[in-house]
């Protein structure tokens, strides 16, 4: 067995039907495209949601729901996340920098500290928003809360 001789297994391969090369191949006339309509002419190309002009889907089913465009959205971030980081990196005070850096928000982001976990260590916080709960509890550690 060599190089000359290698051919694919009987029936694995097939030949490649050739559109539209008259009526000898028997694919000549319509090329497989049928008669007339968008599908049977170039340049054709069909558009999501696109139903043959019955009302599609989207424009028949009634819109619902509310978009409040004053929301304001905050990241949360608990106190165990604060307790963890401040004895990871010693830290005495954890603001919006230190969240960043730490990969817990982008610059863009609003932060909301909630009270998940427990705080032992005494921390200053920095943050836009605060629960109730959380500030209670970073104040009743020793720590002071700053809202930004």
């Amino acid at each position: 067995m060599n190089l000359s001789n290698l051919k694919p297994t009987a029936g694995s391969t097939k030949t490649r039907k050739r559109i539209g090369r008259g009526p000898g191949s028997g694919l000549g006339g319509t090329s497989t495209r049928g008669h007339k309509g968008a599908k049977a002419r170039s340049g054709y190309k069909s558009k999501i949601g696109f139903e043959g002009g019955q009302m599609p889907l989207q424009r028949r089913l009634p819109k619902f729901g509310f978009k409040n465009i004053n929301r304001v959205e905050y990241k949360a971030i608990n106190l165990s996340t604060l307790q963890k980081m401040a004895e990871e990196k010693n830290l005495s005070s954890v603001g919006v920098d230190e969240l960043i850096k730490a990969g817990f928000i982008s610059s863009s982001q609003l932060v909301k500290i909630l009270a998940k976990g427990a705080l032992t260590a005494k921390i200053d916080v920095e943050a836009h928003a605060f629960s109730k709960a959380a500030e209670a509890a970073i104040t009743a550690a020793g720590g002071t809360v700053t809202k930004l």
